[in-house]
């Protein structure tokens, strides 16, 4: 049996210890309350500290997309702006149009015409060229930093004067997208080869490929998707396997020429390229080996149609310069009457991109504030329990010293220490 010695410094030994623990439990509460944190080490409270953490990562996430998403609301904004205002000025050609192809206009009276639509035409490109806040191109695609129409000026007939012969494409397709939630992403960037198209392309090369043979494994990209090719492969293996991919194009073997064609299922520009250690898409007369990224690569043999909302106007125009009213009225009204269309799907795509932002924006807030209130429940000090508290502790001190010091009265050999 255990036997506790009874000594006359029992009492102060014991006073002393309890007075401690008392003043421990007011340092721990103070620091909390300087904080606001009531976690100060796990121990305090293991399974709170674990929820705190998986709180605070989800909250981060959430912080994280929520700046995304009001990121992409500001990118669709302003690209549904400049398409509004493209639409307007392409309105205004198709009035123009209209007015020079009802046939009571003389040949001087549909130059002036054609004129002012070749000046709106120059607005059409500006516009396509606008970059963002940040300096960035919004319809160069993944090339935020490449102007992405090139104009290229000439003589026209029936002109007085330089005018746009030809608008040429030099951006890339839409590759950005950003993170909006977990597992879900939206994307930013929309290339003018998709936002200002017309017409569906036809590509025809006049290469007769029919004893084609791919001569290594290799692959080819179109419309930025990579169609892996086997050595060996066929004319017709390269156009199936092309007609499997994601590509929104349709492979055929045109039975003129027998040489590969590609169609597009909807208005934009096809965009072809081989990969660095193939030639394919060169050797069945499609492309041209280029040193210029940025300039037109179709071969010069190919048959390419199809052409974006500024060859429609261009159409237009020259009809107009050359007083040709009756193909200003059928071709010329009827290709403005297809960029027009085409743009009200681009206000469609990125209205609903917009919508869809929007709707995400609005949970991820509502996440964002139920996450905070979990967080602060495991993490925070409620400050109307924490005070009352450190009044019970502060009294329950106080009481312990007044106590001790009735207990143990001071001795003549306190005053002698």
């Amino acid at each position: 049996m255990n036997m506790r010695r009874i000594s006359s410094d029992m009492p102060n030994t014991d006073m002393q210890y309890s007075l401690r623990r008392q003043e421990e439990r007011l340092a721990k509460l103070d620091a909390k309350l300087g904080t606001g944190e009531r976690i100060h080490e796990l121990r305090d409270d293991p399974m709170a500290a674990s929820h705190a953490v998986r709180f605070e990562s989800y909250l981060a996430r959430l912080n994280r997309y929520e700046q995304n998403t009001k990121l992409a609301m500001e990118q669709y904004n302003a690209m549904d702006s400049y398409f509004r205002e493209f639409n307007d000025i392409l309105q205004q050609i198709r009035e123009l149009g209209v007015k020079g192809a009802n046939g009571t206009n003389g040949p001087e009276e549909l130059k002036y015409i054609g004129i002012e639509v070749n000046e709106l035409l120059k607005e059409l490109v500006a516009i396509a060229n606008k970059t963002d806040m940040n300096g960035k191109q919004l319809f160069a695609g993944d090339k935020a930093f490449t102007e992405p129409f090139r104009v290229v000026d000439g003589s026209v007939e029936g002109g007085g004067e330089s005018m746009v012969v030809r608008v040429e494409y030099r951006g890339a397709g839409a590759n950005r997208s950003t993170q909006i939630s977990d597992g879900s992403y939206t994307t930013l960037d929309i290339g003018g080869g998709e936002a200002f198209w017309a017409e569906k392309m036809n590509i025809v090369s006049r290469y007769d490929a029919a004893d084609y043979r791919v001569t290594q494994d290799s692959a080819i990209f179109v419309d930025g998707i990579e169609i892996q090719l086997t050595q060996g492969d066929t004319l017709h293996a390269v156009v199936a396997k092309i007609n499997e991919s994601s590509a929104p194009v349709k492979a055929y073997v045109d039975p003129e020429t027998r040489g590969l064609a590609l169609e597009g299922t909807n208005a934009h520009l096809i965009r072809l390229e081989d990969r660095a250690d193939s030639q394919v898409l060169q050797d069945l007369g499609l492309i041209k080996a280029s040193n210029d990224p940025y300039a037109p690569n179709w071969h010069e043999t190919a048959l390419v149609s199809g052409g974006s909302a500024f060859d429609m106007v261009i159409r237009l125009r020259d009809a107009l310069l050359r007083g040709d009213h009756e193909f200003a009225g059928s071709q010329g009204l009827g290709g403005v009457d297809l960029a027009l269309g085409g743009m009200a799907n681009q206000l469609a795509v990125e209205g609903s991109r917009y919508q869809r932002s929007l709707h995400t924006w609005m949970r991820l807030n509502e996440e964002i504030e139920n996450t905070t209130g979990s967080l602060g429940r495991e993490k925070y000090l409620d400050f109307a329990d924490a005070a009352t508290d450190l009044a019970m502790l502060d009294f329950a001190h106080r009481a312990a010293l007044q106590t001790t010091a009735k207990i143990i009265p001071p001795t003549l050999l306190d005053f002698l220490r």
